[in-house]
């Protein structure tokens, strides 16, 4: 049996989740509402405080969605609750963001700007302190979409491995290589 699909989900105070007919979960919090239509073979269930995912064989394919409607269903409940936060490292001499209602720019050493439109879902904030790096902060209630934005910015510039140049996740530990070793 799949080990995440049989694990119980918590409704966290706040949250209101509905199960229509057609297999589509609504869950509404404080934070805003997400929706996901959940494939038919797949039973979802509201049980008091809280959320039962099931599925009707042992077929490789019911287990494998198992597992991944009960973790979208979890994202969604701590999505509409609390909200996923992540946070970027610019590190490169000159390489800024600035954040303008939902675009942000960014200035990462090509010979143009690179400007992006954010949907409205994310949220996004630039900090620029004297002597740190500039970190961009994205927020939002969809996990996956929060993620997607990040690995797009990302990927604009991603870490080099010689001088650590580029665009990291905060904490992100970037293997380095040496480089040229010095001839006698």
């Amino acid at each position: 049996m799949s080990r995440i699909g049989k694990l119980p989900i918590s409704i966290a105070k706040g949250v209101e989740i509905n199960v229509d007919d057609k297999n589509v979960v609504t869950v509404k919090g404080k934070l805003g509402e997400l929706t996901q239509k959940v494939d038919p073979d797949i039973k979802v269930e509201v049980d008091g405080g809280t959320i039962l995912v099931s599925r009707p064989t042992e077929q490789k394919r019911h287990k494998a969605m198992h597992g991944l409607y009960r973790s979208i269903i979890a994202n969604m409940v701590q999505g509409v609750s609390e909200g996923f936060k992540i946070t970027q490292e610019l590190v490169g001499v000159g390489y800024k963001a600035t954040a303008k209602d939902n675009q942000l720019e960014l200035a990462l050493g090509f010979s143009h700007n690179i400007v992006m439109v954010l949907p409205p879902e994310v949220k996004v904030e630039t900090v620029t302190e004297r002597g740190k790096n500039p970190l961009i902060i994205l927020t939002s209630v969809d996990k996956q979409l929060v993620g997607q934005i990040a690995a797009k910015i990302r990927s604009l510039r991603k870490p080099e491995p010689y001088k650590g140049k580029g665009i990291k996740y905060l904490g992100e530990e970037i293997k380095r290589k040496a480089g040229k070793a010095a001839s006698n």
